[in-house]
This record gives C-alpha cells, sequence and structure tokens, in this order.
C-alpha cells in the first residue's frame, strides 16, 4: 500500500497556519472575556452611583449663557471661573435633546468654551428622571484622529510594506492591551502571570506578522520572552526587598475604593511588576530583532562561523546598542515624570529623603528592572541565535 505524504509546513505555508492558529485564539478570548456573564456586572458597576446613572456624552455648545472669569493668581495666561452653557448632546441616548450644562474650570482643570466647540459632558439621571450635565472636557477626538492619521502616513511613506506590518502589529497589541488584558484585570485575573502571557502572545504575533515564521523571528521572540521575564523578576525581587508596592501609588486610590465598596477584586499589588513587563516589552523585542537581525546577517557573509565565532560577533554589536538603549529607556522613564522631578529639585529635597519617596523608588525600580531586560536579552538572543544558525536550524 502506498503511503501517502503529507505536505511538510514551513516557511509561508507555517506562516499562515500560526497566523490563522494566533487569530483564532484572539477570538476565542474576546468572545470569553466580552461575553454578558464576565463583564455585565463590572458594566453595571461602572455606570451606577449611588442611585444615579452617569453617561459621558459628547455635546455642541450653542450658547454661553453666562460666565465669571478671573485670571489666574499663579499660571500666566491662565483663568478660573465657570459659565452656564446651553449645548444639544451629539451622542448617547439623550442625542437630539437640548440642556443647559455648568462648565467650571482653572489652571489645573478644565478650560473655558465658546459657542460651536465640542465637549464632552458627564450627564447624571437622577431617580426622579431629573438629568444635570456638567463639562468633563473639550473633546478632542477630532484632532487626535488627525494626528493619529498622521502618524500612520509618516509610517507607511517611510516603512512602505514593513511599516504597514508594524502599524497592523500596533493595533493587534492596542487590541490585546485593552480588549483582552485590562478586562481580565479589572475582573481579577493575577496581574503578573497574565500580563507576561499576554505580551509574549504579542511578541510572537507581532513577530511573525514582521517576518513570518522564520529562524530569525522564532531567535528574536525566544530572546524577547527571556529579556521581559528577566525585567519581571527583577521588578518583583527589588519590590519585595524594598518593600513597595502598587497600593502606595496616587493612581491606586481610585482602584482600591473600587475592591473596598464596589466589589471588584483587582491585583493591585501585581499591577507595579505588570507595568515593568508592559513598559519593557517594545524595547527589548527592538534589541531582540536587531540582534537576530544582525547575526542572520553575518552568517549570510561569512556562512563558515563557528557558533562561538557567531555569538561574539553578535556581542559586538549588541554592546553598542546596550549602551544607547540604556539611556533611552532611563530617559523615557525620567521624560514622563519630568514635572515630578522638576517639583522635586524646586523642593530641595535631599539625597535621602528623595529616595524615601515611594514614587522615586517605584519609578527607579521600573526603570532600572526594564533597562536590566533589555540588556540581558542581548546576550541571550545573541545565544539562541548562533547555537540556532550554528546547527542549521531552520522554521
Amino acid at each position: 500500500m502506498k503511503k501517502i505524504k503529507l505536505p511538510s509546513l514551513k516557511g509561508e505555508g507555517l506562516t499562515v497556519v500560526a497566523l490563522v492558529l494566533s487569530v483564532l485564539v484572539f477570538i476565542i478570548a474576546m468572545f470569553s472575556i466580552h461575553s454578558e456573564d464576565f463583564l455585565g456586572d463590572v458594566a453595571d458597576l461602572f455606570s451606577v452611583y449611588g442611585g444615579e446613572v452617569v453617561d459621558f456624552d459628547t455635546a455642541t455648545v450653542n450658547e454661553v449663557l453666562s460666565e465669571d472669569i478671573k485670571p489666574d493668581q499663579a499660571v500666566s495666561d491662565a483663568s478660573v471661573g465657570s459659565q452656564n452653557l446651553a449645548v444639544t448632546i451629539t451622542s448617547g441616548r439623550y442625542k437630539g435633546q437640548q440642556l443647559e450644562a455648568f462648565n467650571a474650570f482653572g489652571a489645573m482643570s478644565g478650560i473655558p468654551v465658546k459657542a460651536n466647540d465640542s465637549v464632552t459632558l458627564m450627564v447624571k439621571t437622577r431617580i426622579d428622571g431629573s438629568i444635570n450635565a456638567t463639562v468633563f472636557e473639550l473633546n478632542r477626538l477630532m484632532t487626535m484622529t488627525a494626528f493619529l492619521l498622521f502618524f500612520v502616513a509618516v509610517v507607511f511613506v517611510v516603512g512602505r510594506i514593513t511599516g504597514l506590518k508594524s502599524l497592523i502589529g500596533l493595533v493587534f497589541t492596542t487590541i490585546c492591551l485593552f480588549f483582552i488584558l485590562i478586562p481580565l484585570l479589572v475582573k481579577g485575573a493575577p496581574a503578573i502571570p497574565t500580563t507576561f502571557a499576554i505580551c509574549a502572545y504579542i511578541a510572537f504575533v507581532c513577530f511573525v506578522i514582521l517576518g513570518g515564521v522564520h529562524r530569525k523571528s522564532m531567535c528574536a521572540f525566544l530572546g524577547t520572552v527571556s529579556g521581559v521575564f528577566l525585567a519581571m523578576a527583577c521588578g518583583a525581587v527589588v519590590q519585595w526587598f524594598a518593600r513597595v508596592d502598587g497600593l502606595r501609588l496616587e493612581d491606586a486610590e481610585p482602584l482600591y475604593q473600587m475592591r473596598l465598596y464596589e466589589g471588584f477584586t483587582i491585583d493591585i499589588r501585581g499591577l507595579l511588576v505588570a507595568s515593568i513587563v508592559i513598559c519593557s516589552l517594545g524595547a527589548v523585542m527592538d534589541v531582540a530583532m536587531s540582534m537576530a537581525s544582525s547575526l542572520e546577517e553575518i552568517h549570510a557573509a561569512n556562512p563558515a562561523l563557528t557558533q562561538k565565532e557567531l555569538f561574539r560577533s553578535g556581542m559586538n554589536v549588541g554592546r553598542d546598542a546596550a549602551g544607547t538603549m540604556t539611556n533611552t529607556l532611563i530617559l523615557a522613564f525620567i521624560g514622563s515624570e519630568f514635572m515630578a522631578m522638576v517639583f522635586f529639585y524646586a523642593r530641595s529635597l535631599t539625597f535621602y529623603h528623595l529616595f524615601s519617596t515611594i514614587f522615586v523608588v517605584i519609578e527607579t525600580i521600573s526603570g532600572l528592572s526594564s533597562s536590566i531586560g533589555t540588556i540581558l536579552a542581548i546576550p541571550l538572543t545573541a545565544f539562541i541565535s548562533s547555537t540556532l544558525i550554528a546547527k542549521g536550524k531552520e522554521f
């Protein structure tokens, strides 16, 4: 009897299979997480507060009925005061309805508006059916959409097909974070392992989109997972020794209130290390792909190189990347909290006072852990790539 030889899955065929399986996993996860049983109670808790139903809708300012505006005493070209506005709601269940809204503003929150401005309203509907509307913020959706389209155009014009693939990966990453990871965390999933698993999944799909299921992509993926894991481990260990956690952060206060009064089971303590995983992912992916690609090019130029010679060449390339990447990560963390740094300097905090401040300690742990993971991804990726290349392994 003649044996039937099944077709081997290599190259483009394996890439298609990997993408199809990834999409299936993604669809199943989205369906499971966003089913009514999973998030129905969560949606109710977000929309109902003490008998009031709260909606956030867009509206157009028809007229400024009255206003009381004064110059701010601390900041030049800033105002404080309030306005009474006639508005028409343009979204949600009250779409088309005209009502009066109140707008309070100051140097630190809100801005004065004028006729024809688009705003976001916080509309509270009481049990008796009465409606109270206040201006939450200026509606900046059009501006941000235009800026996003400009970003897409720049990436596509410069990167062409590769740029388009990176944009697809970016969309996939955003969807995974906002529609899979965050809902899972809100429902009480353990923050650290859940975030690590989702980030590993993101890295795999993005590398497959960019380079297919090939040796270079898989080496970069393995290096990325290793580097991110080490960043996560460093963050967790130092967090334990320093005796700090996410509960001491100002941003954790609303989450604590949700756990205390609204029945949420969010793993607040694990969110600090989870944020380190997310912060380190992009940088580690970048350096891992650079290392894997460089070693493939070196091997193509000189196929006679041994594993040890390939590894040494990869480390020579990686050391240059390590110097700039470390600086990039630290500057990114400092830049994201630059206002706080200016405040600390203006207060003339001593060295001991500064590093007894929980905010500074947590930011230092995050920045250094991400940098360590990125740096260690260089020798790990170099070792993985040189080993697989020397053995002639293909995917």
